[in-house]
């Protein structure tokens, strides 16, 4: 629904096989949420779940992920520091106006030798975008690797069994 939105019609699919399409998707996700093995999170904005779609992922880094990160496009670099609370000094990227046919996002990423930790906003709305990237930018710097919490520290921690 969000893509819809964003990129018209161009992002639905049209003819016949639109609903086998949907369907596939729809089977798809499940598996791909268990092989990432706990390692994406998502998030929608409560009031208007179709506005802003958050989602966070721990990726090894490995040589070939470092080599596409440096390979992308310049605007791309236009990073800025950003200090998250638990997983220190990375780089946020924020692009308001992107190209037409494609939704605002931001991108926070954070490198902590092993893996690459990355959180990537997208906005259906560019007149809106300004006013919940404020409170993206809250949950990334929220954000905690579950190896630094103790089971008591908090009852309030969504924990996800990668099984």
């Amino acid at each position: 629904m969000l893509l819809s939105q964003a990129m018209g019609p161009t992002a639905t699919p049209s003819g016949s096989g639109r609903g086998f399409s949907t369907w596939a998707m729809s089977q798809a996700v499940p598996f791909l949420m268990r092989r990432a093995a706990g390692r994406v999170l998502a998030w929608v904005w409560k009031a208007e779940p179709e506005l802003l779609v958050v989602v966070a992922q721990v990726q090894a880094a490995t040589h070939e992920l470092r080599i596409a990160r440096a390979s992308m496009p310049m605007q791309y670099h236009d990073t800025e520091e950003f200090r998250g609370t638990y997983l220190g000094v990375g780089e946020k990227l924020v692009i308001p106006l992107p190209p037409p046919g494609r939704p605002p996002f931001a991108t926070y990423t954070w490198d902590l030798g092993s893996h690459l930790v990355t959180v990537t906003a997208v906005c259906s709305d560019r007149e809106r975008f300004g006013t919940v990237i404020g409170d993206v930018d809250e949950l990334a710097r929220g954000l905690r690797i579950i190896e630094d919490l103790t089971v008591e520290e908090s009852s309030t921690v969504l924990r996800i069994d990668p099984a």
